[in-house]
């Protein structure tokens, strides 16, 4: 299974973008910001079914913000999810496919645009497919607590994502996301998997925070990335969905316990109520200050740049201008 692409897409990526690419931001905020309607267990996954070609739209804001890469709208999207909602196997699997092929679709419009245009300081962006954390299936907030319950072990989550990857893999992204992973149970069942299905296109895998010392589940950090760093399969590793406030110590943190390219994309700060479903009131960081602090992240050592929840195009905007005019 997989293309062949090996680790070098992702690092001659990295190197076009003078040693920093950007990710893209929040993609469930701006489908909102157009008005869907996605307060569902399949979240920004809904419009999948409802409105594809928003997805699509939203992808090419960001690229036309500057994004080097575009995470696909799988993150909520599972198997299991979709037979709840009444669909069939195929058409689960057929969403999934899709979520893929609208990031293709935009990337390559976006890029048959401006490719040959003087001035211009975009990439040829690459397409991530999202594999959000078993918690975020369950939509009960457990991706921020990575307390699972004693019946879920490891052939059990194994069992739960594998059908998915093995979806979006043969979907043809350029490489895997793994995000707002709470535990080092679900770590080694994501490493085990690439393993298992010998993927051979490039992967991320990220930790969600939410005391910026630990992933959620209280595991240390060292714990979690001693099994990354074990695995070939496994290309870049970091921290999503947590305070842009808690990354500059994780990236030096994360600086110690690894050599692979360290990935970070924080939301705006606001902290998410998984179960009143709701965004509550916080300290939150401005395009201003994710411009400021992008360059930071960056010298520390983060190879890989974005945004997550409440992050918009307009963030991600701010993020490309400051490291690409400064690297």
């Amino acid at each position: 299974m997989g293309f062949g692409n090996g680790t070098s897409l992702l690092e001659d990526l990295i190197d076009k973008a003078g040693g920093c690419a950007v990710i893209d931001g929040g993609f469930a905020t701006q489908l909102e910001s157009h008005g869907a309607s996605i307060n569902d267990p399949l979240w920004s996954a809904l419009c999948l079914i409802k409105d594809p070609e928003l997805i699509k739209q939203v992808h090419l804001e960001y690229l036309e913000a500057g994004a080097d890469i575009l995470v696909t709208s799988s993150y909520q999207a599972t198997i299991p999810g979709f037979l709840f909602r009444g669909l069939s196997l195929e058409e689960g699997e057929s969403l999934l496919e899709k979520s893929v092929k609208l990031a293709v679709e935009a990337r390559d419009k976006f890029w048959d645009t401006i490719r040959n245009i003087p001035g211009k300081s975009y990439n040829r962006a690459l397409v991530a497919a999202s594999i959000g954390s078993y918690g975020a299936y369950l939509a009960d907030g457990s991706e921020y607590s990575g307390c699972y319950g004693p019946e879920v072990n490891l052939d059990k989550l194994k069992d739960f994502h594998r059908r998915r990857l093995q979806v979006l893999v043969d979907a043809g992204p350029d490489l895997l996301a793994f995000e707002t992973i709470p535990n080092k149970l679900e770590a080694q069942a994501c490493v085990e998997l690439l393993e298992e299905e010998n993927i051979q296109i490039p992967s991320w895998i990220c930790f969600s925070s939410v005391d910026g010392e630990n992933a959620p589940s209280g595991e240390s950090f060292k714990e979690c990335f001693d099994i990354l760093n074990k695995s070939e399969k496994v290309n870049a590793v970091g921290i999503n969905c947590a305070p842009p406030h808690f990354i500059e110590s994780l990236v030096c943190k994360f600086k110690e316990l690894t050599t692979k390219a360290i990935v970070v994309y924080p939301n705006s700060g606001e902290i998410w109520d998984g179960r009143a479903k709701k965004w509550l009131p916080s300290r939150c960081f401005g395009d201003d200050k994710f411009e400021f602090f992008a360059t930071r992240w960056r010298d520390l050592g983060a190879k890989l740049i974005g945004g997550c929840c409440r992050t918009t195009p307009a963030t991600i905007r701010a993020i490309s201008k400051a490291l690409k005019e400064r690297s």
